[in-house]
């Protein structure tokens, strides 16, 4: 078995590192809270709740977690399930890149791979010094963990190994899955950006014209004042119509404002490999949603950097919406103007460029983890259930 190992001194300074950097993303979108930290903890105090020591890089206030009211990060709770602190504390977990080649780098340290025994699994990742406290103080991932006398190994081949002909079946539909998400990834990368669309779906929500039932989603941001009348909303969205790709946001549109984009009032799932195109800002902040579907086996370096771009995102989004949220620290885009649609689009533009290789690396993610997570066998049964699905 090809193994990896990680000195203590390397991924104790990389998990605190990711710890911090995911306390600081999130830390301006959490609920105030007064904390029940004793004044002065102990030292076992310390050891055993590292998530109420504030001088720990896991420190998150307790109770509170994300405010539902804040426009920038209520998505993570309403799109991606980040809900309370315990989802917060989930994201500062570290986890090591998969093995996947002869060349293994942490954090820009490249780290010698080695031949460890008779086994045939491939990708295994041992964190030198690792111990059962890591694992349940919340510093290293439960899932997938192996303990063992020196450490602890992740290795998805094992975590993925089948043990009868029903296993097998079972982990074809988890391969499926991450199959899925892939073909999503290297779609996007290959389609043509629409720079164009300037964030319509947020006024498509909100869309009432005269007669018109009012639309199901006008209570979404309902904590928000709008910044624009009921009438400039509807003539924006009327101007030249919609033309958004996102299968997920066309979900939320007002019933009235269907009919008006150009892919069409109703899309199914499939038509995401078809539609999803890289200056879409929300699949921008799916990454993150993609980027969750691998934990543990996904360097921790790749989620944050996909938090940071979904975050950078949602930003932008809410800032051409037809929302004030001023309050929150964002100035408008008014896309209701052409001044305003043309800083979109250069944002838009800036944005992907940024975003492009995040994508590519998260599509590598997935390449290693199925390549090294999965036998042959069950990559074809997933495949073959794929088309039989399709």
């Amino acid at each position: 078995m090809r193994v990896v190992q990680i000195p203590e001194t390397i991924w104790r300074t990389a998990s605190q590192t990711h710890a911090r950097r995911i306390r600081a993303l999130l830390a301006p979108g959490l609920l105030p809270v007064l904390s029940d930290v004793p004044l002065n903890p102990s030292k076992r105090y310390k050891q055993r709740y590292p998530y109420n020591d504030i001088t720990s890089p896991l420190y998150f206030p307790p109770g509170g977690g994300l405010d539902p009211q804040n426009p920038i990060y209520n998505f993570l709770i309403e799109y991606y399930g980040i809900k309370g602190i315990k989802n917060c504390r989930r994201l500062v977990r570290w986890s090591p890149p998969v093995l996947s080649s002869s060349a293994y780098t942490v954090d820009g340290e490249c780290l010698e791979v080695t031949n460890d025994g008779d086994g045939d699994g491939d990708g295994g990742v041992m964190l030198v010094g690792a111990t059962e406290d890591d694992v349940c103080s919340g510093i290293l991932h439960l899932r997938g963990a192996q303990l063992q006398p020196n450490g602890v190994l992740y290795n998805p081949s094992n975590f993925f190994q089948p043990d009868d002909i029903a296993a097998q079946a079972s982990l074809a539909r988890k391969a499926s899955s991450y199959q899925w998400y892939r073909s999503v990834l290297s779609s996007t990368l290959s389609s043509q950006p629409i720079l164009h669309c300037f964030g319509l779906h947020e006024w498509a929500m909100q869309y009432h014209p005269l007669d018109a039932p009012p639309p199901p989603s006008a209570q979404y941001q309902s904590s928000l004042p709008l910044r624009v009348s009921r009438d400039i909303i509807n003539k924006t969205v009327e101007r030249k119509g919609i033309d958004c790709t996102h299968v997920d946001a066309l979900r939320f549109f007002a019933p009235a404002a269907g009919p008006l984009n150009s892919h069409g009032h109703s899309l199914v799932r499939t038509d995401q490999l078809k539609l999803e195109q890289k200056g879409c800002v929300h699949a921008h902040m799916d990454l993150f949603k993609i980027c969750l579907k691998l934990l543990p086996f996904v360097d921790a370096r790749l989620l944050g950097d996909c938090l940071e771009v979904a975050l950078e995102a949602r930003r932008l989004d809410v800032a051409a919406s037809p929302y004030d949220a001023s309050g929150y620290g964002l100035e408008a885009i008014p896309i209701e103007t052409s001044e305003g649609r043309a800083e979109y689009k250069t944002k838009q533009m800036a944005l992907m460029k940024r975003v492009e290789p995040i994508r590519r690396r998260l599509l590598g993610a997935y390449d290693d983890l199925l390549t090294g997570g999965f036998s042959s066998n069950v990559l074809e049964l997933a495949e073959e259930r794929a088309v039989c699905e399709s």
